[in-house]
């Protein structure tokens, strides 16, 4: 990851942790119907654990990850359990899960290593699990206005890039706006995919 985005969090832990996200309710909502009951989760850049304790409280079986050990720590406590620390290079289950929830957070991976990392996601999905991961659109990497690094991709470019990742039966793009840390509304792509069994 991006060492400036990644100081960004961590020094912002607290602060980003006292956010709510009404608006990915839904999103979650129908990601999870997707997966059977009960279900593997792994979670990457869980953040404050918000997401985290809505699988939970659902009956999923949730494994919450995230590349800041301050943010890590955050979520540990919000959650009464244990929370890795793990930068998505480092991941590598192996056909352990039935889904990857990934909001907001693969974003930040440079575009020349995006298809890596979405090929630790696919091998460590079971096959016919889905991943879910959010992006901010666009047409060529850059930084917003907290000097994270985006990857701002096009849809096309999102399609050629999980292609290369792995094989995968479905892939559905959504787009809609968010309202950022930065407080400025971006465009987003939602995208879901299902590996092949």
């Amino acid at each position: 990851m991006d060492e400036q985005t990644l100081q960004f969090y961590r020094g912002n832990a607290e602060a980003y942790s006292r956010r709510t996200f009404t608006s990915r309710q839904a999103r979650l909502t129908a990601f999870l119907a997707l997966l059977p009951p009960g279900a593997s989760i792994l979670e990457l850049g869980c953040g404050a654990g918000g997401d985290t304790a809505e699988m939970l409280a659902r009956g999923f079986d949730v494994r919450p990850t995230d590349g800041s050990p301050e943010m890590a720590a955050i979520a540990s406590k919000h959650l009464n359990r244990s929370v890795e620390t793990l930068l998505f290079h480092d991941l590598d289950a192996i056909e352990a899960h039935d889904g990857v929830w990934a909001n907001a957070c693969l974003l930040h991976v440079p575009r020349n290593q995006l298809a890596d990392v979405v090929r630790l996601v696919w091998r460590a999905l079971k096959p016919t699990g889905y991943f879910f991961a959010s992006y901010k659109e666009g047409d060529g990497d850059g930084r917003d206005t907290l000097n994270r690094y985006n990857n701002y991709p096009s849809p096309d470019w999102l399609r050629a890039t999980y292609a290369e990742a792995g094989k995968w039966s479905s892939l559905t793009i959504e787009s809609g706006e968010v309202i950022g840390f930065d407080d400025k509304m971006a465009s987003m792509l939602f995208v879901v995919a299902k590996k092949a069994g």
